[in-house]
């Protein structure tokens, strides 16, 4: 087995590691599609679908309004919070675009909320003041939010439940669906944590495996950040793969 060139003790990592396997060059419309996590975003909208499949006949409207709703308040406003806290993904863009961004993308899904509220009823505005205290307090960092369980409850259960109340989901189904949605985020959550920590604050990583038979395998920063990567650039497709095909069997 060939060995893997062992970094060095004190190798900056963060110099030759991009902030995100999805991360495109620094720089003007790059860092704005960066801002947008679009594999992660899709993965959560992908739960508005799921959500939207439970019921028997999901209103297509709905359905529209509940995907740009929280592709504005997620893939727009949370991590344009985000992003305001420590500069995590190394944007350039300026502080004052990020909470322009952040707030108004925030007030258009309230406001979309509040008109599907006139459709479906003032319970749904426990939904829409929810979803707006989610990502108000993802901005603050707020543990919460930020554990491991307040993120697959947040980011994965929460548009599964409130998409199946807005389409007319049952609550059995939908119950299971927003299980298997808090799992699968807290699976990403887990495959991420490492490679992320490693991509933006490590310095260096060192040290080798022993096999039985005497080989040895060294690992470094690129082969501990590869697997589970690899396995999340396959899973959100994946993903939305499944989401989009349920939901397109109620339709067709």
């Amino acid at each position: 087995m060939s060995a893997t060139k062992v970094e060095p003790p004190g190798t900056p990592v963060r110099a030759s590691f991009a902030p995100a396997f999805y991360a495109a060059r620094n720089g003007g419309w790059r860092d704005y599609w960066t801002l947008l996590h679009p594999p992660y975003t899709v993965w959560h909208l992908s739960y508005v679908l799921l959500g939207a499949a439970i019921s028997p006949a999901p209103d297509p409207r709905i359905v529209a309004g509940a995907l740009v709703a929280f592709g504005l308040a997620v893939g727009v406003g949370a991590h344009a919070f985000d992003e305001l806290r420590g500069r995590p993904l190394r944007t350039g863009i300026p502080s004052p675009v990020l909470v322009a961004l952040g707030t108004a993308a925030l007030l258009v899904a309230v406001v979309l909320g509040l008109v599907a509220t006139t459709m479906l009823g003032p319970v749904f505005l426990l939904f829409v003041a929810g979803g707006a205290a989610i990502v108000i307090l993802y901005a603050f960092e707020a543990p919460l939010v930020h554990s491991d369980v307040g993120f697959a409850l947040g980011w994965g259960a929460f548009p599964v439940v409130t998409t199946a109340f807005a389409t007319g989901g049952h609550p059995v189904p939908t119950a299971l669906a927003a299980l298997a949605a808090a799992l699968l985020s807290l699976a990403q959550r887990r495959l991420s944590t490492r490679a992320r920590s490693i991509r933006r604050r490590a310095l260096g990583v060192t040290g080798e495996i022993v096999y039985m038979d005497g080989s040895r395998e060294a690992i470094d920063a690129r082969s501990l950040i590869s697997v589970p990567e690899e396995a999340l650039s396959i899973l959100w497709l994946a993903l939305f793969a499944v989401a989009l095909a349920v939901l397109l069997a109620r339709w067709l």
